[in-house]
């Protein structure tokens, strides 16, 4: 644990955190200040954090690049996670630069401008997404039994455990 690191998750999560967030929030560090957008549909906690001043968008699980996160379970909604990421994250302007939580193809960033033009899901029309989100068929997560309750509690069990 780092002295002073404060957890901070999306109020709605129904997780623990030291910092609890809603859309609209300010998180202020040092002379930078992050916009918090709530973003769910892959999750309900699902949050996007703006930094403004340098046109950065960390996107989380929500937008992935060419892709975003899946909606077959744990409160996953395709139809809310189509308006959020229209409304919250490509409503920003085009050439700020997107980093999602993860890429299993190695790529770290892309751009609001390349997701409207490229993003094979959200490219399409509501209903074309969701029938595409809800034919999937995707596999059963390996990590997901291990994961979820870590995400529940902000990865703090693993820490706490490996102090021991």
């Amino acid at each position: 644990m780092i002295p002073g690191l404060k957890s901070v998750i999306s109020k709605v999560s129904g997780a623990k955190a030291d910092v609890f967030i809603e859309h609209g929030d300010k998180i202020a560090f040092g002379k930078f200040e992050l916009e918090c957008r709530s973003t769910p549909g892959h999750t309900n906690g699902c949050t996007t954090y703006v930094l403004h001043d340098k046109g950065l968008a960390f996107t989380g699980d929500s937008l992935l690049i060419r892709g975003c996160g899946r909606t077959d379970f744990q409160q996953g909604d395709p139809e809310k996670l189509y308006e959020v990421v229209h409304a919250h994250i490509l409503s920003l302007p085009d050439h700020f630069c997107l980093f999602p939580a993860h890429d299993y193809t190695g790529q770290t960033m892309t751009t609001v401008d390349e997701e409207k033009r490229l993003n094979a899901r959200l490219t399409k029309s509501k209903e074309e997404f969701v029938n595409i989100m809800k034919n999937l068929n995707l596999s059963y997560p390996k990590q997901i039994d291990r994961a979820v309750p870590a995400n529940l509690v902000c990865g703090i069990f693993e820490a706490e455990a490996e102090a021991k």
